[in-house]
């Protein structure tokens, strides 16, 4: 007699890529969102193994989607630099992020304080830092942590004139607060980190100012002929 064995398909363990829910939850996050991912993939465009992500599910227990958290900006050092629609660590050689920021919100603000900074502890997140874009929930509304011996200690920011500004080790840059406003600065160029479309910007209005000048000069210097005074003896 030939005993029948049952065979009992295995059901795959599935891994959501989102959850359904907005990116950000206003304008203003999500717009410091952009600019913050945005710049650091600038910064590290050259860099083929550090990877620059955002508002991206991480898994970081295998067989276990719940164990998962969304930072809103993160970078990994040692990773390929290569589009992902979700980051498991595990097929990452259980690379985990190096520097994590938090937009906090309303809604946020207890994740990011509580179960989120837990989270990233016992990840072994060596930065993370937090930014208050409207003001209403982090006082100063930029902070930043750095892991010691499994806990987070406060960065030491430093007075700027119309804001602070908080190191990152782990980036080499800062992180500037100016008027309220997010920015990440390079200290080893003295410039603050632009988006593509803030350098367009940012030439446009210099040849515009280039040529208010030129054009200024050339004003004195016709009304300077008209007071039969050569300009180019001045």
């Amino acid at each position: 007699m030939t005993a029948s064995v049952e065979y009992i398909p295995v059901t795959p363990i599935e891994y959501p890529d989102e959850d359904g829910k907005p990116m950000a939850e206003g304008d203003v996050q999500r717009k410091c969102l952009v600019y913050a991912t945005t710049v650091l993939e600038i910064y590290f465009q050259n860099h083929p193994d550090v990877y620059v992500a955002g508002n991206l599910f991480i898994y970081y227990e295998k067989g276990y989607p719940e164990s998962v958290v969304a930072p809103d900006v993160f970078v990994v050092f040692g990773v390929e630099n290569r589009n992902r629609r979700s980051y498991k660590t595990w097929e990452e050689n259980n690379q985990t992020p190096d520097f994590v920021l938090e937009i906090t919100s309303k809604s946020t603000r207890s994740k990011d304080q509580g179960a989120k900074k837990g989270i990233y502890a016992f990840l072994g997140v060596r930065e993370y830092f937090q930014y208050d874009p409207t003001g209403d929930y982090l006082n100063p509304q930029l902070q930043g942590l750095h892991l010691v011996d499994g806990n987070y200690f406060p960065v030491v920011a430093n007075t700027l004139p119309d804001g602070i500004s908080l190191p990152s080790e782990v980036l080499g840059l800062e992180l500037r607060l100016e008027a309220g406003k997010l920015r990440f600065y390079n200290p080893a160029t003295g410039q603050t980190l632009l988006t593509h479309e803030e350098e367009a910007a940012a030439r446009q209005a210099a040849e515009e100012a280039r040529q208010q000048t030129e054009q200024k000069a050339q004003r004195l210097a016709a009304k300077l002929r008209e007071l039969n005074i050569d300009p180019d003896s001045i």
